[in-house]
C-alpha cells in the first residue's frame, strides 16, 4: 500500500483474489484510521485562506469579480 499500487496490483502480485485484496487493504487501512489520534491544538494557530471556485469550469468571465468599490465608483 505505501507503493501507490491498486487493489489489483497487490492482489496480482501477492497471487490473490482480488476481492482478497481489497478486503485485506480495507482492514489494514481502517487499523491506520483506528490508531491514528487528532491533534489538539493549542496557544496561536495559524491558517491560511483558501478560496474555492467550482461549477465555472470553461466559464472563466463568470468566475471574474469585480470589487463593490469598483462598481459604485463606475456607477456614481
Amino acid at each position: 500500500m505505501g507503493l501507490n499500487l491498486s487493489n489489483r496490483q497487490i492482489a496480482h502480485e501477492l497471487g490473490l483474489n482480488e476481492d482478497d485484496a481489497q478486503d485485506m487493504t480495507r482492514s489494514l487501512r481502517q487499523g491506520v484510521v483506528d490508531a491514528s489520534t487528532t491533534p489538539t491544538l493549542a496557544g496561536t494557530v495559524e491558517i491560511d485562506e483558501v478560496y474555492l471556485t467550482a461549477g465555472h469550469k470553461g466559464q472563466n468571465d463568470l468566475v471574474k469579480k469585480t470589487s463593490s468599490w469598483t462598481q459604485t465608483a463606475t456607477e456614481g
